[in-house]
């Protein structure tokens, strides 16, 4: 029997639950889904956002904003694309200035930066290693000398590698992830921190993977939920300045990361495995991101806010 990526239900009925027998006594479970995204791969780290097909949709055009964001200041690592583009999108539709760090994805971070000029904001681009602390000393000293102040800090920028055992992943990917995840966090984070006045906001990125255990993400996974210990012990440790610190554990959304990890077979079926059937869309994340940033989350640290189609209930 060929048992792919497809399996049709009897009648057409979802079996929720039901096994498939094959002539050696197997069971497998059968479940329809729908086609979303043709298989691709990118054998590159984080990824291009313009050469996806279909394009992620980054913005939502009926969004109404409500100025909760007018003359703040953000800085958004990874921001030129994936999450962090609709991120960026959001808080200049609701009246703050960005500072978008990138490694190296120049048409994506020009292409973002041509969106929002559209939309009459402003927008500043740095490029540069995050796993570098000098890189992060700069991102700060330009956003102070650019905009005099930081409100917000989005820790948003990540890897993640596909890998089928613990086995097979090398000294030198394992430093890479915790590196790019983690300790690129702590460094901007510090710095920041020292021009970051009472109100101010961080907001880190950890994943869904952190609370079921993705298998084939052991590094990543590691690297995601360090994030959270970081996020929880630095509420705590800030909670008396009055600057808040939370994250967000996005389930399976249609980025560059996702081509740039799976295998291109894995791309069709990407968080249909969750009770919605389908990956998300990066403008359907950003409103936590906005919330988090905002005075409406005055009495909200050191959470985890779950974005997953229901993949995991925390």
């Amino acid at each position: 029997m060929n048992y792919k990526y497809y399996y049709d239900n009897v009648n057409g009925k979802d079996d929720y639950g039901l096994k498939y027998i094959n002539e050696e006594g197997e069971a497998y479970k059968c479940t329809k889904y729908k086609y979303q995204f043709p298989p691709q791969h990118q054998d590159r780290q984080p990824g291009f956002e313009y050469v996806m097909r279909p394009r992620p949709i980054f913005d939502n055009l009926n969004y109404k904003a409500a100025g909760k964001l007018k003359d703040k200041v953000a800085i958004i690592t990874g921001g030129d694309s994936g999450i962090g583009r609709a991120v960026s999108i959001a808080y200049v539709k609701e009246g703050a200035k960005v500072v978008i760090a990138y490694l190296n994805e120049h048409e994506d971070a020009l292409e973002t930066k041509r969106y929002i000029d559209s939309l009459g904001g402003e927008c500043l681009l740095l490029n540069g290693d995050l796993k570098e602390k000098s890189f992060c000393e700069k991102i700060v000293e330009e956003t102070m000398n650019c905009y005099g102040k930081i409100d917000i800090l989005v820790n948003n920028a990540g890897v993640q590698y596909q890998q089928k055992s613990l086995l097979d992943i090398s000294d030198e990917q394992f430093d890479y992830t915790m590196k790019t995840n983690i300790y690129s966090m702590f460094y901007l984070t510090k710095c920041a921190l020292k021009e970051m006045k009472p109100g101010s906001s961080i907001i880190n990125l950890t994943s869904v993977t952190t609370f079921y255990g993705e298998p084939e993400l052991i590094d990543y996974v590691t690297s995601k939920g360090a994030i959270v210990g970081f996020t929880r012990s630095l509420a705590t440790n800030l909670a008396d300045k009055n600057i808040r610190v939370n994250a967000v554990a996005p389930g399976y959304f249609w980025t560059p990361l996702q081509p740039a990890c799976w295998d291109e077979k894995k791309i069709p079926t990407l968080g249909a495995d969750a009770p919605m059937k389908r990956a998300g869309e990066t403008f359907e994340l950003a409103p936590i991101f906005v919330y988090l940033a905002s005075s409406d989350s005055s009495y909200t640290t050191g959470q985890v806010m779950h974005v997953n189609g229901g993949l995991y209930k925390g």
